[in-house]
């Protein structure tokens, strides 16, 4: 079986390298070791030292040097158009606060995944949501090294942003 062991970033590569190409969602964009099948139907493993996100042209190389050009699947999405700037640093300070992964999209609107819940929120909020099929590539986040070719960030724990309670001794919890 083929064996993709390397990523290179978009416009890295050579398109002589090209042998085939794969369309993969988000979810399976950031991956280590999983057996996947190229868009032509062909089997190959993609086998990282870690855990990588790719990106739209990506070129995953094979270990006889061939490419395997990184295509993102359409998958259900809900587009975000804000009236102002105001009104979209609000609606990204609640997505934010929910964890929940935002693409930004030209012109100040935001890109989520389809939830019912988190459309009903941006609604409320005043923002126009439509509910399309498109590639989704969220912002890496501030834990991320290289530009969007970094790692994931997990908390390790739980925790609910929607009861904070009153502070009044005006202290910062967990200051120093």
């Amino acid at each position: 079986m083929r064996r993709a062991i390397d990523i290179r970033p978009s416009g890295t590569w050579d398109g002589n390298s090209l042998v085939a190409n794969v369309t993969l969602t988000f979810d399976d964009r950031f991956r280590r070791r999983l057996r996947l099948v190229d868009d032509g139907g062909d089997e190959f493993l993609l086998d990282l030292a870690e855990a990588t996100r790719m990106e739209e042209g990506d070129g995953l190389v094979l270990e006889d040097g061939g490419i395997i050009a990184v295509q993102a699947a359409a998958e259900p999405i809900i587009d975000i158009q804000c009236v102002s700037a105001s009104q979209a640093a609000r609606v990204a300070w609640h997505l934010g606060n929910r964890h929940t992964p935002v693409q930004i999209l030209d012109r100040g609107a935001l890109r989520i995944r389809e939830d019912h819940v988190l459309m009903e929120m941006v609604k409320g909020l005043g923002a126009i949501a439509v509910r399309r099929s498109a590639p989704f590539s969220p912002e890496p986040g501030a834990y991320a090294a290289g530009g969007g070719h970094g790692h994931g960030h997990s908390h390790g724990h739980s925790h609910d942003h929607d009861d904070h309670g009153e502070q009044s001794s005006g202290e910062v919890p967990g200051a120093v």
